[in-house]
C-alpha cells in the first residue's frame, strides 16, 4: 500500500498542491514553518480522519476559507483508490471514494499509517490521556468498526456526566430521582467493555513488539514493558484478560460502589477513559526515571511496534506507510542509524526535516523540497 498522490486546497498553508508520490522513502525537506508537517498531517488525515497536531478540525482549514479538501490517490494491492475528504468547520465533513459519496466513517481502513513525531515524547512523559488515544488509534487502525464504539461511548459519558451533575444537585436539595441513571450504567458498561477488552488484547500482542522494538533502536541491557492500569483493579490485567461478559459485570458492580461519590463530583468515576498504559524500563516506571535519551527510545518503540503490528495483519492489503515528522534532528547518531536501518525496508517512508544532513544516508530516496508553501522535486 502507498500513496501515489496527494492534492490539497485550502488545507493549513496550502492554497493548492498537487504532490506525486512514489514507494520507498520520500524526504521532504525546508526549513522550519514552511509546510513539511502539514503534509504528512493531510496523509495522516486520510488514515484516521484527525491530527495528529490538533483536536479539532477548525486548524486545518487555511485562515479566511470556509472548507479544506484533502485527496489521496491510494495503490493497494492492484486497486487504485481516489480518497476524497471535505473539511467544514462547525459543519459535518464530506467524504467520497472514487467520486462516489460516503459517510466518512467508511474511509477508515483504506489506509494505514504509523506516525512518529516530537510530540510523541509525551506518550513517555505526559498524561494518561495520550497513551490511552495511543492505544485507542491502533484500535481504529487494525479495526475500524472501533471508531463507532469510540463515538459512542464519548456520547455516552457526555450524558451520563450531564445527569450526574443535575441529579447530584436535585438530592442536595432534597429531591431528585437517580433511576435514569441504571440505564446509563448500562451503556456505559457494555461500551466500556467492548473497548477495555480490545485494549487489553492490544496491550497482550504489542508488549513483545515493543520490547523487541525497543532493544533494537537502543541497543541498552534494560527492558521495556508495558501494563494496563484499569479502574476496575489490579486483577484485570492484559496477561490473562477477562472476557467481555465479565468485564460488564464487574463495570455495573464498580459503577454501582462509586456512584454516591460521583454524585458528588458529577464525574464518571468508572470506565476505559479512566484507564492509563503504564510504561516501564526494567523495574521502574518510564515516568520520572528514564533518562531523554531512554524516553525517545520507548516512544520510538511504541511507533515501531504499532508498525510491525499492522505490517503483520493478514486482512489487510499491505504495510502502513510510515511517517517520521522531523524525528531525526531530535536523535543522537547513534539512534539516528538504528532507526533508519530498522525502517530502510519500508514499503513507503516519508520523512520530513530542516536539512538535507538530518536524513541518514541509508534512508536515500526521493527528496521533495518544500519552501513557502510550494514543493519541488529535487534530486
Amino acid at each position: 500500500m502507498h500513496v501515489a498522490h496527494l492534492s490539497l486546497v485550502d488545507f493549513r498553508s496550502y492554497e493548492s498542491l498537487e504532490l506525486p508520490l512514489e514507494p520507498g522513502v520520500t524526504a521532504l525537506i525546508g526549513p522550519n514553518g514552511q509546510g513539511k508537517t502539514n503534509l504528512v498531517e493531510a496523509v495522516g488525515y486520510v488514515a484516521s480522519l484527525s491530527s495528529h497536531r490538533v483536536s479539532a478540525d477548525a486548524p486545518l482549514v487555511r485562515a479566511g476559507r470556509p472548507r479544506a479538501v484533502v485527496r489521496a490517490q491510494l495503490v493497494r494491492a492492484d486497486r487504485t483508490l481516489l480518497v476524497e475528504l471535505e473539511i467544514v468547520p462547525g459543519a459535518a465533513n464530506r467524504a467520497r471514494i472514487n467520486r462516489a459519496p460516503r459517510r466518512p466513517r467508511e474511509v477508515l481502513g483504506l489506509l494505514r499509517t504509523v506516525l512518529f513525531a516530537p510530540e510523541d515524547l509525551s506518550l513517555v512523559k505526559g498524561d494518561p490521556d495520550g497513551r490511552r488515544r495511543f492505544l485507542d488509534d491502533l484500535l481504529v487502525a487494525r479495526t475500524p468498526r472501533f471508531a463507532g464504539v469510540r463515538a459512542d461511548l464519548d456520547r455516552v459519558l457526555r450524558q451520563r456526566n450531564a445527569l450526574l451533575k443535575s441529579a447530584g444537585a436535585s438530592i442536595r436539595a432534597g429531591r431528585g430521582d437517580v433511576r435514569t441513571l441504571d440505564v446509563w450504567d448500562t451503556h456505559l458498561a457494555e461500551l466500556g467493555a467492548e473497548l477495555l477488552w480490545a485494549r487489553l488484547e492490544l496491550v497482550r500482542v504489542l508488549t513483545p513488539l515493543v520490547a523487541e522494538a525497543y532493544r533494537q533502536v537502543s541497543a541498552a541491557g534494560t527492558a521495556a514493558g508495558l501494563t494496563y492500569r484499569s479502574s476496575l483493579g489490579e486483577d484485570v490485567t492484559a496477561d490473562d484478560p477477562p472476557g467481555r461478559e465479565l468485564l460488564v459485570a464487574r463495570m455495573l458492580e464498580a459503577l454501582a460502589r462509586v456512584r454516591s461519590t460521583e454524585l458528588e463530583r458529577g464525574i464518571s468515576l468508572v470506565g476505559p477513559h479512566r484507564d492509563d498504559l503504564l510504561l516501564a524500563l526494567g523495574e521502574l516506571p518510564a515516568k520520572g526515571y528514564a533518562s531523554h535519551g531512554e524516553s525517545w527510545s520507548l516512544a520510538l518503540a511504541l511507533r515501531l511496534a504499532s508498525y510491525e503490528l499492522l505490517r503483520a495483519d493478514e486482512d489487510s492489503d499491505g504495510e502502513p506507510v510510515l511517517v517520521l515528522d522531523d524525528v531525526f534532528a531530535e536523535l543522537d547518531t547513534t539512534r539516528r542509524e538504528r532507526l533508519a536501518g530498522l525502517v530502510a525496508d519500508a514499503g513507503q517512508v516519508l520523512v520530513t526535516a530542516a536539512v538535507p544532513a538530518d536524513v541518514p544516508d541509508r534512508l536515500d530516496g526521493a527528496r521533495v523540497d518544500v519552501l513557502a508553501g510550494e514543493v519541488r522535486h529535487g534530486r
